[in-house]
């Protein structure tokens, strides 16, 4: 056992899963469903003070999540196949995304196609509505990295820091069998390894990026996709360097490198190419989507009857109020 003349070091859970009878509940995946809510519940009010009719993220995130989680687990089966599908593979366990390992980009990237579709059937322009939910997913990704915390795993190299984190060795209760997801915490008195928590570091990372990129849209009215444009450079920035501390098995590319080394690299240079080309005013919501929304358009009442609009009506349209 790793011995030390620290006083503390980071304790890790002495376990990821309870069961209520027969029933597991796994804290990765109450992270994940956490982080959802929060990124819908956020998005959601972010959406209505831009101007866009209630109730359109919550419709829109039912194409949106199912389509996400599915390009995130295909994500990480592509770049982690071996695992599952190399010598000694477990194809099997391929199906068990409770269990942890979902790619961001394949996220983002099956899940824009599910926004996409949700989007169209409620004629909301989707860069209008990808710049209104950007802060709730980044700080749905720091939400959902606390599952990793529970699953002891995505962490660094040993370090003597005093944040470092203790590395418990879990065991089947009922077998004795080393089972590091699904079993529990035999010694927590005596660590296996103090290692580098580089989900913490991602997690505060995240959390940085939504605060800059809300104060940016607010200061400088961001539209057009160009707030969705600065979540992915300022993810993929902090991204590349937490990557390459990381020690879990990658695949490897151009020799050595971690392959979300390079594409953090290649797709922070296409959000800042796409963020400095792209210009112009925020998109206005067509009639059409407040009427499938069932809402009217602030300030639509006043100008039926001819009456003075009420100046706040419209106020969150013309002057960013947005959370």
């Amino acid at each position: 056992m790793l011995t030390t003349s620290v006083l503390a070091y980071l304790p890790s859970p002495d376990r990821g899963v309870w069961h209520l009878g027969p029933i597991p509940l796994r804290a990765y995946a109450l992270c994940i469903i956490a982080g959802i809510v929060v990124a819908i519940w956020w998005g959601e009010k972010r959406f209505v003070a831009r101007g866009g009719p209630a109730g359109t993220v919550v419709d829109v995130a039912v194409w949106a999540v199912p389509f996400g989680l599915v390009g995130g687990r295909l994500y990480h089966l592509a770049t982690d196949w071996r695992t599952y599908f190399g010598p000694g593979g477990d194809p099997v366990a391929a199906l068990k995304i409770w269990e942890g390992g979902l790619g961001i980009w394949g996220a983002i990237a099956l899940g824009a196609v599910g926004a996409w579709i949700g989007c169209r059937r409620r004629r909301i322009p989707l860069p209008f509505f990808a710049d209104a939910v950007a802060p709730g997913i980044i700080v749905a990704q720091a939400i959902g990295r606390l599952g990793n915390y529970f699953n002891q795993e995505l962490y660094g190299g040993p370090t003597t820091l005093p944040w470092g984190l203790e590395i418990y060795e879990r065991v089947d209760p009922a077998t004795g069998a080393s089972d590091p997801l699904g079993g529990v915490a035999i010694d927590t008195a005596n660590p296996i390894a103090i290692v580098h928590p580089t989900f913490l570091y991602e997690l505060l990372w995240n959390l940085l990026v939504a605060a800059v990129i809300v104060w940016a849209d607010r200061r400088f009215r961001l539209g057009r996709g160009r707030v969705f444009a600065l979540y992915v450079a300022g993810y993929t920035l902090g991204r590349f360097f937490i990557e390459i501390m990381r020690t879990d098995p990658a695949t490897r590319v151009f020799g050595d490198i971690r392959i979300n080394v390079v594409v953090s690299v290649v797709v922070f240079a296409l959000a800042i190419v796409y963020f400095v080309l792209r210009r112009g005013p925020r998109e206005t919501i067509p009639d059409e989507a407040f009427a499938l929304a069932g809402v009217e358009r602030p300030g639509a009442a006043a100008e039926r009857t001819g009456a003075p609009a009420d100046e706040t009506a419209g106020e969150t349209a013309a002057t960013d109020r947005s959370p």
